[in-house]
């Protein structure tokens, strides 16, 4: 079986692939002229050298005679991307399903082998590529700047009156981190081009690379059913649950994948409708703002719904609970007919009001 052919992007934005959310504050910072390069210059403070020298020790460089099926893979998606000079290639000894993007001024990209394991090509170009969709949109500057602020976490929440803007920073920039994994895939996708294997990947991901036993669309219905609950205590519960997670669950990276790739956005990439890295210096912020704007404003819409039904039933049930304590009341203050021997009649079981309200 042939392998199909893949479209190049040449000279593709970031932009094309960054979600909304990630988006607005990417444009933003790379408005601030000197802030990425100040962040770099931290790479001594944070250690970047140190973390090189243990993967020059400890795990293997990929190029084109060790690991050279993965390099050639992690070639071909940078090729799609067009990404240029590709960022070094490490595959270390790890049994974990994982891959990552580290480093200040010259980032790397590490692939445990736990992946390889259960990846097959096709899912490792995925993977590549959303390890290269990182780099390309700048998140390895400021995924960077996160674990430096995570590993401080202790020292800084001792401040005086500094542990509440500390946890709201970080809150922020984990917030931020998540949309950028939803990025992240989309470049993998765009690399590979083939939307059933960003799937499997998310379902081997999810299931410890097992999916043999797995169905893509009830895998699919899975992730719409994590968001169709709009009652207010889960909303509240998924946003405690990810508070401190770096990643979103695989399920919910599945289902956003593929609503992407449903609502056109993804075809229109390939059909060559997509923004230049040539006219990113004039990208508007106040227009990525507005988009970021309209995401989370959906997110708070169905908040307000669920908190309007919350409240509306519990409204409801307080004018039941009022009328029954009313007709109580009135019961007790209206005097019952006697009988002939001057006793009060008592009420037949038909005769008996309905008790409260079972809520």
């Amino acid at each position: 079986m042939s392998e199909p052919t893949r479209i190049p992007l040449p000279s593709i934005s970031s932009r094309a692939w960054e979600h909304p959310a990630d988006r607005g504050a990417l444009v933003a910072l790379r408005k601030l002229r000197g802030f990425d390069v100040i962040l770099k210059q931290l790479s001594g403070f944070l250690n970047e050298r140190a973390v090189r020298m243990l993967l020059l020790g400890s795990a293997v460089r990929a190029d084109e005679r060790q690991f050279a099926r993965v390099y050639r893979l992690y070639r071909e998606a940078g090729e799609v991307l067009d990404a240029g000079v590709l960022p070094e290639l490490f595959i270390r000894a790890d049994p974990t399903i994982n891959a990552m993007t580290i480093g200040l001024d010259k980032p790397v990209i590490v692939l445990n082998s736990g992946l390889i394991e259960v990846m097959d090509d096709d899912e490792l170009r995925f993977v590549l590529g959303h390890e290269l969709g990182h780099v390309l949109s700048g998140h390895a500057v400021y995924r960077t700047l996160l674990a430096a602020l995570l590993a401080l976490s202790t020292t800084l929440f001792a401040i005086p009156l500094g542990a509440l803007g500390v946890r709201a920073v970080m809150a922020a920039l984990l917030e931020w981190q998540r949309k950028s994994e939803l990025s992240a895939d989309r470049a993998g996708l765009l690399a590979d081009q083939q939307p059933q294997v960003a799937l499997r990947a998310h379902m081997k991901m999810a299931s410890g690379g097992r999916i043999d036993e797995l169905d893509p669309e009830v895998f699919l219905a899975q992730a719409d059913e994590y968001h169709a609950n709009d009652d207010v205590r889960d909303l509240l519960l998924r946003a405690l649950i990810v508070e401190t997670q770096t990643h979103p669950f695989a399920v919910v990276r599945a289902g956003e994948l593929d609503r992407w790739v449903k609502s056109g956005s993804y075809q229109a990439v390939l059909d060559g409708d997509y923004p230049r890295r040539e006219d990113d210096a004039d990208a508007s912020i106040s227009a990525e703002a507005s988009a970021a704007a309209r995401h989370y404003g959906e997110e708070f819409s169905r908040l307000d719904e669920s908190l309007g039904r919350v409240f509306s039933d519990l409204g409801r049930g307080l004018g039941q609970a009022r009328d029954w304590l009313a007709d109580r009341l009135r019961d007790l203050s209206e005097p019952r007919p006697r009988d002939d021997r001057g006793r009060r009649d008592n009420p037949g079981p038909d005769d008996r009001r309905a008790g409260p309200p079972q809520w």
